[in-house]
């Protein structure tokens, strides 16, 4: 990681302005502290990816969040393409002080470059491919395949510094930490996988109760741990792991001697929620004022 933040603060220079690629379901988490630093003054884009998996208010309140602290921001979903063509006209209207020099030089045609940077697995690669319409750069479900920096063309007047994704060296916040493996831009085997899924599922039942009891069955704070409409009500007093029994419960997962299998429940959980089955959920909630 310290070799590749190396590199990309060796390249800044190269380029015109730097694009961050952010989750958009977490996207303080999702977003490297030191990318402030490393830019260097640079002009900055801010594209809020996976946005069709996000809760369109709150990204709308995100979007406001980053237009206020001075970037330019660009809602996407790299998958199916939704809003990567606005990359053009952004950073046409970003670098529009510096094309306007270019053409009273009489360098109008002067190809712009933009270092295109993010943590792993929010989806950066996808958003080159998209951009430059050709797999340019390796895609993968699992963090950490770029491994190096990559030059794109994408057509005469643009081109795209592809750079590894960098996560900061300690998490010393536990709810960020948490954010990144439930998206998966932490590697699955660094973390248990039933306390994380337990914790997910307590999340959701405070910010999104209804999601949960729509897919789940399991109703969050209604007093007490019993079958009940249809489903299993969660208590008040209930725990990550005690919502994770009734989930397991309602889905039939069973192991040897009638006990519920909270691996397989949360393996389901997660899976589930980074496939978007869960409906449309943001983690986080943009700073006010």
């Amino acid at each position: 990681m310290t070799k590749a933040r190396r590199m990309i603060a060796d390249s800044i220079k190269l380029v015109d302005a730097v694009c961050e690629i952010v989750d958009a379901r977490i996207p303080y988490s999702s977003r490297n502290p030191d990318m402030d630093e490393i830019s260097g003054g640079r002009p900055r884009i801010i594209v809020l990816n996976r946005v069709d998996q996000a809760d369109p208010a709150l990204t709308a309140a995100w979007r406001g969040y980053f237009a206020g602290a001075g970037a330019a921001v660009l809602e996407t979903d790299s998958k199916s393409g939704k809003g990567v063509a606005g990359l053009s006209a952004v950073v046409n209207a970003v670098l529009a002080d510096k094309l306007e020099r270019y053409a009273e030089r009489g360098q109008a045609g002067r190809k712009l470059r933009l270092l295109v940077a993010g943590i792993p697995n929010v989806g950066k690669s996808s958003f080159i491919n998209r951009v430059a319409k050709r797999k340019a750069a390796a895609t993968s479900d699992r963090p950490g395949v770029t491994r190096g920096k990559q030059w794109i063309s994408v057509d005469s007047r643009l081109e795209l510094m592809d750079t590894p994704g960098i996560l900061w060296p300690k998490f010393e916040d536990r709810t960020v930490a948490e954010n990144l493996a439930f998206t998966g831009a932490i590697r699955d085997e660094i973390m248990d996988t039933e306390t994380l899924g337990a914790n997910l599922l307590m999340r959701l039942s405070v910010l999104y109760p209804q999601s949960i009891a729509d897919r789940y069955k399991v109703f969050a704070g209604q007093g007490g741990s019993v079958a009940g409409q249809g489903g299993s009500v969660a208590g008040q007093g209930d725990t990550g792991f005690d919502l994770l029994a009734a989930a397991a419960k309602n889905r039939g997962f069973l192991v040897s001697g009638g006990e519920f299998d909270l691996l397989r429940m949360a393996t389901v959980l997660l899976d589930e929620f980074r496939g978007g089955k869960l409906g449309r959920i943001t983690l986080e909630r943009a700073p006010q004022g």
